[in-house]
C-alpha cells in the first residue's frame, strides 16, 4: 500500500468513527415487531413535543430564534424529557437538522420527523388552498416533492428514528380546520369520502413513502391515521410503508386495536398520539388524577402487547400528547394569554368528566406539564403534573426485558396508589 493509498484509508477510518448516524430497521419474527436502532431492540417512551409560548400560536417558530435562545430552550426541556424516561420526541419539519443531533448526543433521544402532507392545506400556485385535493396531480406533484426535499435534507442525520407522513389526515378529509372535531356517524358518508378522497390520499402516501425510501434507506416511515377508519384501504394502497401509526384516544383501554390490525393489515403499531386532558368538564376545574389514570392505563397497553409477550406482539411504542400545554389550541388566533376551559369535543372513553350531551375533552389541557408565562427573553418554565411523575416510573420497563406479569404488577401497584383520590372525582361528580 502507497503512501496516498494509505492516506486515504486512514482518512475514511476517521470519517467512519466520526459518522454516529443511525442505521433503523423493523424487524419481524416469530416473536412479533421491534423496531431495532444499529442492531439494538428499541422500544419507543415517546413524546409529542413542540415550543410555543403562552401568547403565541402556530405562527411561533422556535428555530427561528437565535441559537443561544434555542439551546437554552432545549436543554431545559430535554433534560426534564430525559428525566422522565422518554427516548424519543414527535416534531414538525423544520427543525434543523444539527438540532435534532444536538437533542440526540446530549440527552439521548431521538427524533420522529413528521411532515403534516397538506392536512392543514397548502401553497399550490401561490395561492393558499385550505382542503387539500389529494387526487389532484399538482398536489401530488407538490407533496412527492416536498418529501423527497426532506429525505434529501435530513439523511444521515444522527438522531434521527423515523419519518412520519400526515397528521391524521383521513378527519381532515371531513373537518373544515385544524381544530378537532367530531366524525360524522354517517356510514354512507364515511364510505363516498373514503373512496373518492382516502384512497387517492393513501396512495399518494405510499408513493411518498417511495419517494423517501429512494433517498434514504437507513430510517423507516410511518403514516399517522386517524384512529382505524379506512384501515382496509391503507392495507390496499400502503405497500411500502413501514409501519402503522395512529392518533388513537378511547380513554383508559385501545380494546381491540392491536389485534385488529394484526389481523387486517400485519404490521409494526405505533401510537403517534394519545393522551388524556388534565382538565374535568364536570367539576370545572384543573384534574391532575384523572389525566394520570388514563395514561397509566394506556401505557400498561403498549407496553403489553410489544414482541415476545403472547398478546398482538405488534407494539412497538407510543408518543404521549402532549409535553406541555397549548394555550392556543382553543380558538387557535385570539384569546392566546387565556388558557381557556371551553371543551371543544366529546368521548365517552374520558369518563371520569363524561356527561351525555356535553362536550368533555379541553384541548388547552394535555400537557403534562402546565405552562408558565415567558420571561423576556420567551423562555418559559414547566410545573410537572402528577401524569409526568407517573409516567416516569412507567418508563422504567422495559418489554423486551421483563415479563408481562412484571409489567402488570408496576402498572397496577401504580393506579392502586391513585384510586382513592379517582374514586373521590366520581363521588363529586354524582353530587
Amino acid at each position: 500500500m502507497n503512501r496516498f493509498t494509505l492516506l486515504l484509508f486512514l482518512i475514511g477510518l476517521v470519517l467512519l468513527s466520526c459518522d454516529d448516524s443511525n442505521k433503523v430497521v423493523v424487524n419481524e419474527s416469530e416473536h412479533g415487531f421491534q423496531l431495532q436502532v444499529n442492531g439494538d431492540d428499541f422500544f419507543i417512551n415517546g413524546m409529542n413535543w413542540d415550543y410555543f409560548p403562552i401568547g403565541t400560536n402556530y405562527d411561533y417558530s422556535l428555530w427561528n430564534q437565535s441559537e443561544d435562545i434555542i439551546q437554552k430552550a432545549l436543554d431545559y426541556e430535554m433534560q426534564l424529557l430525559q428525566d422522565m424516561g422518554v427516548n424519543a420526541i414527535r416534531v414538525y419539519t423544520g427543525i434543523p437538522p444539527k438540532w435534532i443531533t444536538y437533542i440526540y448526543q446530549n440527552y439521548g433521544i431521538y427524533t420522529m420527523l413528521n411532515h403534516s402532507f397538506g392536512r392543514y392545506g397548502l401553497q399550490l400556485n401561490n395561492e393558499w388552498v385550505a382542503e387539500t385535493n389529494y387526487a389532484d396531480p399538482s398536489t401530488q406533484k407538490l407533496l412527492l416533492a416536498e418529501v423527497e426535499e426532506m429525505a434529501n435534507t435530513y439523511k444521515n442525520t444522527p438522531g434521527l428514528l423515523l419519518y412520519l407522513i400526515g397528521n391524521e389526515n383521513n378527519y381532515g378529509l371531513f373537518w373544515q380546520g385544524a381544530e378537532t372535531e367530531d366524525i360524522p356517524n354517517e356510514q354512507t358518508q364515511i364510505e363516498e369520502v373514503g373512496e373518492n378522497q382516502a384512497r387517492p390520499m393513501y396512495a399518494l402516501m405510499n408513493q411518498a413513502s417511495k419517494k423517501i425510501k429512494k433517498n434514504d434507506k437507513n430510517v423507516p416511515i410511518a403514516i399517522c391515521n386517524g384512529d382505524l377508519l379506512y384501515l382496509d384501504i391503507i392495507k390496499q394502497e400502503c405497500n411500502d410503508v413501514d409501519i402503522f401509526g395512529t392518533n388513537i384516544y378511547r380513554g383508559k383501554s385501545f380494546g381491540d386495536t392491536y389485534q385488529k390490525i394484526k389481523q387486517t393489515w400485519n404490521k409494526p403499531v405505533l401510537f403517534t398520539e394519545f393522551g388524556a386532558d388534565a382538565y374535568n368538564a364536570i367539576l370545572d376545574q384543573e384534574d391532575q388524577v384523572a389525566q394520570a389514570y388514563f395514561l397509566i392505563h394506556n401505557w400498561k397497553e403498549i407496553y403489553s402487547n410489544a414482541a415476545g409477550l403472547g398478546k398482538a406482539e405488534n407494539s412497538i411504542g407510543g408518543f404521549t400528547f402532549q409535553f406541555s400545554d397549548g394555550w392556543w389550541k382553543h380558538g387557535q388566533t385570539y384569546n392566546l394569554d387565556i388558557q381557556d376551559t371551553t371543551a371543544s369535543w366529546v368521548n365517552g372513553g374520558y369518563y371520569l368528566d363524561y356527561q351525555d350531551g356535553e362536550n368533555n375533552m379541553n384541548e388547552e389541557w394535555f400537557g403534562l406539564c402546565a405552562k408558565e408565562k415567558p420571561n423576556e427573553e420567551g423562555l418559559y418554565q414547566l410545573r410537572p403534573r402528577l401524569a409526568y411523575k407517573k409516567l416516569q416510573q412507567m418508563h422504567q420497563i422495559n418489554p423486551y426485558q421483563m415479563p408481562l406479569e412484571e409489567i402488570e404488577k408496576i402498572s397496577d401497584s401504580l393506579l392502586k396508589i391513585i384510586q382513592p383520590e379517582v374514586e373521590q372525582i366520581k363521588l363529586k361528580i354524582k353530587k
